[in-house]
């Protein structure tokens, strides 16, 4: 009896142990900036016309309370703007325990952005992850 009683422990100790490092999650990690028509990211672009709602999305994974999500504008070749000229600067503060999701920044439609490029930096925690490039048009 005690020779059955050791595989099945054995069987149960790591299906636990499975279901606790699932439960904690993996590492944090910020990925796939794009621009996009909508904050789901669905309708990636990069191209936009003067009025069009932009938006710059990335992908959170297990991110613990505070992490710190930060969008940088600047723009990079328009008429009459020094180029690399900062636009805005926006910041996201996840409030959820290991949120794993989708992120968003916007400028809403109607803001009637100047024709030229521009590029959106992306930082996790105060380190640059990604820019973004697009245009105008």
């Amino acid at each position: 009896m005690k020779n059955r009683t050791l595989p099945i422990f054995l069987a149960v100790f790591v299906l636990v142990a499975a279901s606790l490092a699932c439960s904690f999650g993996g590492e944090l990690s910020l990925s796939n900036a794009r621009m996009a028509f909508d904050e789901d990211g669905a309708q990636p672009t990069s191209v936009f016309a003067p009025g069009d709602a932009v938006y710059v999305v990335s992908d959170l994974a297990n991110a613990p309370v505070g992490t710190l999500i930060v969008s940088k504008w600047y723009y990079v070749s328009v008429d009459g703007v020094a180029p690399n000229t900062l636009i805005d600067e926006a910041n996201i503060t996840i409030e959820e325990e290991g949120f794993t999701g989708t992120v968003h920044f916007f400028f809403p439609a109607g803001s009637d952005w100047p024709v030229g490029t521009y590029a959106v930096e992306v930082y996790l925690n105060g380190e640059l992850i990604d820019t973004v490039n697009y245009s105008v048009q």
